[in-house]
């Protein structure tokens, strides 16, 4: 039976929401196109040879604890589709100015192990009763903020979650080692570290690391794309590349269209059909700060003085706590640190597909203020010289990616942030913008809508299934 226009639907944008949306709608036994802007899908979830043949570098995101665990994405079975995790002995490396450091690794006694003796306990009995309920957590937080009961669990972490990562690493640690590594991974929650809910990130990713682990894809994070598009084209999706949607007066006639986009991009392709209100509270719509990110390609592997690094996949660069809140502090001035915090991946050590002969690569980024033109090469540099001395003679090539670049590639990233919008309390708890749209059969399910930003599908998954309820498809 020929296919009928009003029984499509069609998704905008190719990143894992957007695949995520698209197939939910085909296993409801809707007949899908994606339609994606680049000739290469994926998003900020992709690999190319920014450098050198051979070398495949990951263009957005490159460590993936969340994915792993996704619920959505375990129910589908990627590995049948070529995904293949690796994880690190190590999630993550804080090293320190005197050559020492503190690791994240699955055993919450190894990692407490290198705390100052005050705070042995203390990490322990922080960590020990998250982890126990870290499956019923993790379903909790996926689906938030829908579920109407609230276990003790998520009570527990939402005490400390809701804190600010400043605040929790002094209210409960005494050492510098321990405020040191709270506050690096409050960092990932692109929050002011003084302010509330700048915690709840880094506590996620630390149970997470004393789970599951942070693995990597291999072959490149764009293998977690692939594997999501190969189960679309089996269920009998369609992805359209190399074109991009400017008004949504140009799609044909849909039953359910899904947008993988931002509210700035909502606005610019639908303004003429949205509500004056709707249209203000889009523009208003706030986006944090920007990263600059620099690929490298290096002749071996980075001259970490503490060697614990050698077996993490990610190392944080930033010293002890002050200088860490103190650099973030200054992005939200909208200003530069001349020493920023550094997140830096070393794939390579783990996946030698990555590369040819001993060559390695390394990608790391900082925050700057949204937009910013400033070229961070040196002060990045510099932080990884401070701990691994010889880096800078290691360097064959790098690839440097400004947020205007990052913005010219997808521009869901505007200004280079990576979270679809300025995060905090507020939006953890009201999140302001939500799935449904003034038009009935337009959703959104970009990472701007709940849960939260991430290499999880389920701001797609969860939106892709209101609509179908909503319209009475399923």
């Amino acid at each position: 039976m020929p296919e009928s226009k009003a029984e499509q639907s069609v998704v905008i944008g190719s990143g894992p929401n957007g695949l995520a949306a698209a197939i939910v709608l085909a296993e409801a036994g809707l007949p899908v196109k994606v339609y994606e802007k680049n000739k290469v899908i994926g998003g900020a979830c992709r690999s190319a040879e920014l450098i050198k043949p051979g070398y495949r570098h990951d263009i957005g995101s490159a460590i993936h604890p969340l994915a792993v665990v996704s619920p959505f994405f375990q129910r589908l079975h990627l590995e049948e589709y070529g995904l293949r995790w690796i994880t690190p002995q190590f999630s993550l490396a804080h090293p320190f100015d005197d050559g020492t450091a503190v690791i994240l690794s699955k055993s919450i006694a190894e990692t407490a192990s290198m705390l100052d003796d005050s705070d042995v306990a203390v990490y322990q009995r922080l960590m020990n009763p998250l982890v126990k309920k870290w499956p019923e957590l993790l379903m909790e937080l996926m689906m938030f903020p829908r579920l109407f009961h609230i276990s003790p669990a998520m009570i527990k972490f939402g005490w400390h979650a809701l804190s600010s990562a400043t605040g929790l690493a002094e209210s409960l640690f005494k050492g510098v080692r321990a405020r040191a590594v709270i506050a690096g991974l409050g960092v990932h929650s692109v929050i002011n570290l003084e302010r509330r809910a700048s915690a709840a990130a880094g506590l996620v990713l630390a149970v997470a690391a004393h789970t599951s682990g942070w693995p990597i894809p291999e072959g490149g994070s764009q293998k977690i794309t692939d594997a999501l598009s190969l189960y679309l084209i089996k269920l009998g999706g369609k992805i359209i590349t190399g074109n991009e949607v400017q008004s949504l007066d140009n799609l044909p006639a849909c039953r359910i269209l899904m947008l993988d986009l931002t509210p700035r991009q909502f606005l610019k392709v639908a303004k003429q059909q949205l509500p004056a209100l709707y249209k203000q509270k889009l523009a208003s719509y706030k986006y944090g700060p920007g990263v600059f990110k620099i690929d490298w390609m290096i002749d071996g592997p980075v001259p970490w003085k503490a060697k614990e690094c050698l077996r993490a996949g990610t190392v944080h660069l930033g010293g002890h706590l002050e200088e860490i809140v103190a650099a973030e502090r200054t992005v939200w001035e909208n200003q530069h640190p001349e020493k920023p915090f550094v997140i830096l991946a070393q794939p390579s050590l783990f996946d030698r597909t990555r590369t040819k002969g001993s060559g390695h690569i390394v990608w790391a980024y900082c925050h700057v203020p949204n937009g910013s033109p400033c070229d961070m090469t040196g002060r990045i540099e510099k932080q990884i010289e401070r701990f691994a001395p010889g880096f800078k003679e290691r360097i064959v090539a790098r690839h440097v990616t400004y947020p205007s670049d990052l913005e010219e590639d997808n521009p869901n990233l505007i200004g280079g942030d990576i979270t679809g919008g300025a995060q905090g309390l507020k939006r953890s708890l009201f999140p302001q913008i939500s799935y449904n749209t003034p038009i009935p059969n337009v959703f959104l399910c970009s990472a701007s809508t709940p849960p939260f930003p991430g290499v999880h599908g389920m701001c797609g998954e969860r939106s892709a299934n209101l609509a179908l309820k909503k319209l009475k498809i399923i």
